[in-house]
């Protein structure tokens, strides 16, 4: 499929990950990633892991397998062992938040060599986000190649 045929709800997602996250998924020991928000994105989704500074660059890929949202602590009872968190870091990072959202992600895939950040600005006006993001038809074509899926 063409990037430019994409409906919103085929659209990859650019995620964003501290470095040490965006290891553990594409080494395979991380199997979910945690958000503060639901994410509606559909299973089968196509995933692009951006790791953040101090590394700033695009990592690997993956696909998004299943999303469950629903409380933080009923969240830590089912994913615990596949978040890459202890105990104290969970607690911290849903301090105050009513809802916590698992993301499965599954089919990693790590770069041979990763895309700095500076190369991708140079492209094309390449802006990371906080927590994720569409990828775009205005994202440098590298990155909107990464992930086309094959028809």
């Amino acid at each position: 499929m063409e990037p430019s045929t994409w409906s919103p709800d085929l659209r990859p997602l650019l995620l964003s990950l501290r470095p040490r996250f965006a290891n553990a998924i594409l080494d395979g020991s991380k199997t979910v990633e945690l958000r503060r928000t639901r994410l509606s994105a559909p299973d089968g989704t196509r995933l692009v892991l951006y790791a953040s500074s101090p590394v700033m660059a695009v990592v690997g890929t993956a696909v998004l397998v299943g999303r469950d949202t629903d409380t933080p602590a009923r969240i830590w009872r089912r994913y615990r062992q596949n978040v890459g968190l202890d105990r104290d870091e969970y607690d911290q990072y849903f301090a105050g938040a009513d809802l916590a959202t698992a993301v499965q992600i599954g089919t990693p895939h790590r770069l041979v060599d990763p895309w700095p950040l500076a190369a991708l600005r140079d492209a094309a006006k390449f802006q990371p986000p906080q927590s994720y993001r569409y990828v775009s038809n205005d994202d440098p074509a590298q990155l909107r190649e990464l992930v086309e899926v094959p028809n």
